[in-house]
């Protein structure tokens, strides 16, 4: 199994359906979110404390998506670094600029459209599960940032980590960061109580990028072709890949010796391959291996 730290929230969001069930209509409480904007709030203290702790280990300013009530903020704040805060819900903006103070910025935007700094940062957040793939999308393709500490959906986080095989979206942006699955978090964490458990993991920036960036157009549509593409078997779909990006470097033929080489059984699913393969595939893909 691939791993993907190493080489070889739940909180307000658009009323769009991205994934993940509707929670049943709860009143809005200080600690509970708002079903119109596909809100579950952390209340596990516990949970609080191991998210805070991970904060803790970056200097750099922080960021979060998502504050809903200030479960998270508050003992962020705590950690004596700028922060900012960015939150959709009015009324929810205008209690943590009161209880907060000037020291923390609340910002009134929406998460998937709010530019991030281009500055080193940290971001923190507890993410609303029907935004998380266009949420990630969004984080992924901004720069500044050098390590996130994220709570999604149990399926995306254990997904995103490459446990029990990683998605296209991990494959795609692996080469420039690293993911790291920290720990299940039981439903019971959240208010309202959502149908699925969350995930608690992180993504760093690798100091060393395994591809080049301005290859990053190609090496992700080079992955989507090798996943989704046609072909009989992966071999033939890598061809069909190297094909439609450009490359010259990878018959069906020169693809089985290559997955051969490496070890790799030509059955093997494309989320299994570590994401050093991958990055030598696009090389190989490209005539330089």
């Amino acid at each position: 199994m691939p791993s993907f730290d190493s080489p070889s929230s739940r909180a307000h969001g658009r009323a769009q359906s991205h994934g993940g069930r509707a929670q049943p209509h709860r009143p809005s409480q200080p600690d509970g979110g708002r079903h119109e904007l596909g809100q579950n709030f952390l209340v596990d203290r516990r949970i609080v404390a191991e998210i805070v702790e991970l904060a803790r280990t970056s200097r750099h300013p922080i960021v979060e998506l998502g504050p809903g009530g200030g479960a998270l903020t508050r003992p962020l704040a705590e950690l004596g670094r700028p922060l900012t805060a960015v939150e959709l819900d009015r009324s929810r903006v205008a209690r943590l600029r009161r209880e907060l103070g000037p020291h923390v910025e609340v910002v009134h935007a929406d998460l998937l459209r709010w530019a991030l700094p281009r500055h080193p940062h940290l971001v923190v957040a507890n993410l609303p599960f029907h935004v998380t793939t266009a949420a990630l999308r969004h984080l992924l393709d901004s720069p500044g940032w050098e390590r996130a500490v994220l709570l999604t959906q149990w399926e995306v986080a254990r997904r995103r980590c490459g446990v029990g095989g990683a998605s296209m979206l991990t494959v795609q942006w692996a080469p420039w960061y690293r993911f790291r699955l920290r720990r299940r978090v039981p439903a019971s964490a959240f208010r309202p109580v959502p149908s699925v458990d969350g995930g608690l993991f992180t993504i760093e920036r690798r100091e060393r990028p395994l591809v080049e960036l301005r290859e990053r157009r190609g090496y992700q549509r080079f992955v989507g072709e090798a996943f989704q593409g046609r072909g009989a078997g992966f071999a033939q779909r890598l061809a069909s890949a190297t094909a439609a990006t450009g490359g010259t470097g990878m018959t069906p033929s020169a693809a089985n010796a290559w997955l051969r080489r490496r070890g790799i059984p030509a059955s093997t699913p494309p989320g299994r391959l570590a994401p050093d393969d991958w990055a030598a595939l696009w090389d190989a893909s490209r005539g330089r291996g």
